[in-house]
């Protein structure tokens, strides 16, 4: 199941020439997956509060495609391709009107408070697992 999330180019988000600086990508996709996250029902913050659990990014391979402008309306869409123990890895992609302006794959882990790899708790990845069908 694909998630959609709506982005507008502000003008902040944009380089001397008028386009979309290259890190910000990085941050529309971000909001994308938080939004993915909290579309499925799961709190992150009673995450990390009862199960002393986060999500961090492990690993980023991104591909720029074509370039997003000033006032443009961006769908960011996140899908769900694998899960292991404390693992997730999501295939997202920044699209305009149609056009797929950048695509990553992404890397997610659950930690623990100390920083360790946690295994995702059963109730969250019954959460996840419907997703990738």
């Amino acid at each position: 199941m694909t998630h959609d999330f709506p982005v507008r180019v502000y003008y902040e988000d944009t380089d001397l020439a008028g386009i979309v600086y290259y890190a910000n990508y990085l941050k529309f996709i971000e909001r994308g997956r938080t939004e993915w996250v909290r579309s499925l029902g799961i709190d992150q913050v009673a995450l990390k509060r009862d199960h002393g659990l986060v999500f961090a990014v492990r690993r980023v391979e991104a591909d720029y495609l074509r370039p997003a402008k000033f006032d443009d309306e961006l769908t960011v869409t996140t899908e769900l391709s694998a899960v292991a123990g404390a693992r997730l890895i999501l295939e997202q992609a920044v699209w305009r009107a149609g056009e797929k302006l950048f695509a990553a794959a992404v890397t997610i882990v659950c930690l623990s408070e100390t920083g360790a790899p946690a295994r995702l708790p059963a109730a969250l990845r019954q959460r996840l697992v419907p997703s990738l069908h």
